[in-house]
């Protein structure tokens, strides 16, 4: 009945129009929150290891010590890893459950972190506040109406040159990477578990930035001390 109601109401604004299409996906608080409350289950990523990518863009001294947002942060395992290498991290997730065990995951590591509960789309973010924004896994979970309002809060976060970096989805890979159409989400009323994308596709979406880096992230072993698994991408953009 409620979302009937939202359906029915006027739209008078791009605001309204945004709303109405969030109200025929699902709603992802409670789903996130539920995702995280079992710590044992076997997700890979729920491992305390940053991601390969994020690793080697430090060792090649792409990126050094800065400030630095990450975008849909779940337990922390990233924006622990940037704060261990010197940066100032704002880290952001819409789930209590994981952002309480990432906090307790950067006390056992004695670093600070600013983990902040929200959706990334109401973040007051100050133009040019950061060197660096990550995003590792929450892309492919933004609705394809939503892509305006993320490129344009990236760009507005970034300094100028500063970089960008996401981790996402292989369409049809081995982790899933729907391969529908924008359209069909809509239809469907679903992401099917997460939106697969193509070299093609990245490079389309962030036309507007220079592209440092585009590759499969790789397959690395838990004696790595850093994760790595087939079926996602790893981009590497500068503002």
């Amino acid at each position: 009945m409620e979302e009937l109601m939202v359906l029915s109401e006027t739209i008078t604004t791009y605001e309204d129009l945004l709303n109405m299409l969030d109200s025929l996906l699902r709603e992802p608080t409670g789903f996130w929150n539920g995702f995280y409350e079992d710590r044992t289950k076997g997700v890979p990523f729920f491992g305390n290891f940053p991601d390969e990518n994020l690793v080697s863009y430090f060792d090649g001294g792409l990126i050094g010590p800065g400030k630095v947002l990450e975008l849909g942060c779940g337990p922390g395992r990233n924006a622990i890893y940037l704060a261990q290498k010197g940066c100032s991290v704002d880290a952001v997730d819409l789930s209590k459950e994981a952002l309480e065990w990432g906090k307790e995951r950067a006390g056992d590591k004695n670093v600070q972190v600013n983990f902040i509960q929200g959706n990334i789309f109401d973040l007051d973010i100050a133009k040019g506040q950061y060197d660096f924004v990550y995003d590792s896994g929450c892309f492919h979970h933004i609705a394809p109406h939503r892509r305006m309002n993320y490129l344009e809060m990236v760009k507005k976060a970034l300094r100028a040159k500063g970089l960008y970096s996401i981790t996402c989805f292989v369409e049809g890979g081995i982790l899933g990477g729907s391969d529908i159409s924008d359209w069909e989400v809509y239809r469907q009323r679903s992401l099917k578990g997460g939106l697969g994308f193509t070299e093609e596709k990245l490079r389309m979406i962030f036309k507007e930035f220079e592209v440092v880096e585009i590759r499969k992230m790789r397959k690395m072993e838990q004696s790595d001390e850093t994760f790595g698994v087939q079926g996602l991408w790893t981009a590497l953009f500068r503002k």
